[in-house]
């Protein structure tokens, strides 16, 4: 969509979604000989939840490391907020507002709960190495100002209970649960979901979808979703983009897309 879109949207269900916080315009990225993307172009908008989906392979993951920065295009323009985003590292793009979670629990298995949600207010801590050594001054304020923020955090995902727990003795629920913890505390303005429930029972996903939903609303979070478990997609999301072999072949209002007969053929099938 380019710069020329209304400022809303309004959706099947009713709600009001913000104008384009971040365009994705005609994105290739190659690894050699072969090409993860191809030519895809699509939209984010601000308060939306965002879906991504398709097969194994078809690129979503790949997407999702050029939103954040871990791979650069080598064809195709992001658009954040207005302006042309240069190349950048996925420090300088978590700076932005731009946080995530992955595919694979990436979370310090040795450290407690609240240690690795503290890791997701680094972007937020600016004193001097030596004030943070002697813990004295600004170093001081950012610590006890940041604790505040991670600990409403830890009680919004109600993980209260496993808050000096190590990571490594949490079940894998729980550890998912965690790392959603430490990318929130990030104060994100957009939130990269990678597989979120991937390996999760039915209530752990109820329960992950309920939080989901509660960050979208509370805190007006822009939610970036891959998810293969489509009940789940098609309930949470506002729009769903449908990726296979790297090119884009949907793109609408869950309704849309179940409709499609591109992706019922590639992806969906007869059973959905």
């Amino acid at each position: 969509m380019n710069d020329m879109s209304p400022e809303s949207y309004v959706t099947a269900d009713g709600r009001t979604i913000g104008n384009v916080v971040m365009d994705m315009r005609d994105i290739t990225l190659k690894f050699g000989g072969v090409t993860a993307i191809k030519d895809i172009s699509f939209d984010i908008r601000e308060g939306e939840i965002r879906a991504i989906i398709g097969p194994n392979g078809a690129g979503k993951s790949s997407m999702l490391n050029v939103i954040s920065g871990f791979y650069t295009p080598q064809i195709g323009e992001i658009w954040y907020r207005g302006k042309k985003r240069p190349p950048m590292k996925p420090y300088q793009v978590a700076r932005q507002g731009i946080a995530r979670t992955f595919q694979n629990i990436a979370l310090f298995e040795g450290m407690t709960v609240l240690d690795n949600v503290m890791t997701g207010r680094l972007t937020h801590m600016n004193a001097s190495v030596i004030s943070q050594a002697l813990w004295w001054g600004k170093a001081q304020a950012e610590e006890i100002e940041n604790r505040e923020k991670v600990e409403k955090v830890i009680d919004f995902l109600e993980i209260q209970n496993i808050r000096k727990t190590p990571v490594g003795r949490l079940p894998y629920g729980l550890k998912k649960r965690v790392e959603l913890a430490r990318a929130l505390a990030a104060d994100p303005q957009i939130l990269l979901l990678d597989e979120p429930m991937a390996g999760m029972n039915v209530e752990e996903k109820e329960d992950m979808s309920r939080f989901i939903l509660d960050v979208n609303d509370e805190f007006g979070t822009t939610i970036v979703l891959i998810e293969h478990d489509m009940g789940v997609v098609m309930d949470l999301s506002d729009r769903v983009v449908v990726m296979d072999y790297g090119k884009k072949i949907g793109d609408g209002a869950p309704d849309d897309v179940r409709n499609n007969q591109a992706v019922i053929d590639a992806y969906l099938g007869v059973s959905h």
